[in-house]
C-alpha cells in the first residue's frame, strides 16, 4: 500500500529558497516589500534597506510558522526570477 503523504523536506531547505521580492514606494513615505509567492508575507520600512531587512525576517517567520503547522510552503515562482 502506498503512503499518500510525501516526506517533508527539512526546514532548512525551505529557508534556503530564494523568493522574488516586490518593492513599492509607500505614498505616505518609505517602502512596502512583499513576497507574492507567500500569501500575506508583506512588510514595510522607512528605507529600502530597512524594507529588505524586514521582508527577510517576515519570510523566515512565514516559512517557520507554516512549517510548524504542517502547511504547504509554496516553491518560488520561476517566472518571477
Amino acid at each position: 500500500m502506498m503512503n499518500k503523504t510525501t516526506k517533508k523536506k527539512p526546514l532548512e531547505y525551505y529557508l534556503d529558497l530564494r523568493y522574488s521580492i516586490t518593492l513599492h514606494p509607500d505614498p505616505e513615505g518609505g517602502y512596502v516589500a512583499e513576497i507574492i509567492d507567500l500569501p500575506g508575507c508583506i512588510t514595510q520600512g522607512e528605507t529600502l534597506e530597512e524594507a529588505m531587512e524586514n521582508i527577510s525576517e517576515a519570510r523566515q517567520l512565514w516559512i517557520e510558522t507554516a512549517y510548524g503547522f504542517g502547511d504547504e510552503i509554496p516553491l518560488p515562482n520561476e517566472e518571477n526570477e
